[in-house]
C-alpha cells in the first residue's frame, strides 16, 4: 500500500491517535454488551441499548454534517472525543463501584450515540483538510486499516480482560485511550476551517445534500448497500455476546 498520506505530519498524529482510541472503543463495545447481559439476561434489552447507541447516528449524522460545515472541525472533534471519554470513565466508575443499573447503561449509550452523530461527519471531513485531495484515497484506505484492525484487536483484548478482571477495566481503558487522540488533536496545527457550504441555511444544506446523494447513482447505490449490510450483517456485536454468554 502506498503511504503518501503519512507524509503529512498532522495526519500522522491524527491517524496514530485514532489507532489507540478505536481499540478502546471496540473494547467498550464488547464490555457494554456483556454488562447488559449480566444485568438483565435479556437479548431484547441488549438490542435496545444497541439501538439507543446507534439511532442518534442514523438520524442525526446529516445534521452533524451540516454543523461540521459551519464550525472548525478540530474543535468539534475535541469536544466529541472528550464527551465520549467522560462517558467511558463514568461507566467504569459505576461498574467498579457496584452501582451500575440497566438504565445507566442505556442513558450513557444514548449519550455516546449523540457524540458519534457529530464526531463521525467531523472526522471524515477533517481528513481532507489534513492531507488534501491528492492523498485522500490513501488516507481513507489507511483509516480503514486502522478501523478494521481495531475491530479485531479490541474485542480480543476485551475478552481477556473480562474473563480475568470483569468489565470495568474495559471501560476504564477505553477512557484512557481517548487521551491519545485528544493529545494528537492538541498537537495538530490544522484547524479544519468551516466549509463554504456552511453559508447556506441548515435546512437548505440538508436538502442539498439529500438531493445530491439520491441524484448521484454511485452514491445512492453505495448507500443502499450500506443499509442492507447494516441491517443484515453488522449486528454481530449483539449476536456474538449472546452466543458467548
Amino acid at each position: 500500500m502506498r503511504l503518501g498520506a503519512l507524509r503529512h505530519r498532522d495526519f500522522r498524529l491524527f491517524w496514530s491517535g485514532q489507532l489507540v482510541s478505536l481499540i478502546g472503543t471496540w473494547m467498550q463495545s464488547v464490555g457494554q454488551a456483556w454488562l447488559v447481559l449480566e444485568l438483565t439476561q435479556s437479548p431484547f434489552q441488549l438490542g435496545l441499548v444497541t439501538a439507543l447507541q446507534f439511532i442518534p447516528v442514523l438520524l442525526l449524522s446529516p445534521v452533524g454534517g451540516a454543523v461540521t460545515d459551519r464550525l472548525r472541525k478540530r474543535h468539534i472533534i475535541l469536544v466529541t472525543q472528550a464527551t465520549m471519554m467522560v462517558q467511558a470513565f463514568v461507566l467504569a466508575a459505576l461498574v467498579g463501584g457496584g452501582h451500575v443499573r440497566y438504565w445507566h447503561v442505556a442513558v450513557l449509550a444514548a449519550i455516546y450515540g449523540l457524540g458519534r452523530a457529530l464526531d463521525i461527519p467531523a472526522r471524515q471531513a477533517y481528513v481532507t483538510d489534513l492531507v488534501g485531495r491528492a492523498d485522500l484515497p490513501n488516507a481513507v484506505a489507511l483509516n480503514s486499516v486502522v478501523f478494521n484492525g481495531a475491530r479485531i484487536v479490541g474485542p480480543a483484548v476485551a475478552g481477556l480482560l473480562i474473563a480475568r478482571f470483569g468489565v470495568a477495566p474495559a471501560f476504564f481503558l477505553n477512557g484512557v485511550s481517548f487521551l491519545a487522540v485528544l493529545a494528537a488533536l492538541l498537537a495538530i496545527r490544522t484547524d479544519g476551517d468551516p466549509d463554504p457550504a456552511g453559508r447556506l441555511g441548515l435546512r437548505a444544506g440538508l436538502l442539498g445534500a439529500l438531493t445530491f446523494a439520491t441524484g448521484t447513482p454511485t452514491i445512492a447505490f453505495t448507500l443502499g448497500l450500506m443499509i442492507v449490510a447494516s441491517l443484515l450483517v453488522l449486528n454481530f456485536n449483539v449476536i456474538v455476546p449472546l452466543i458467548a454468554y
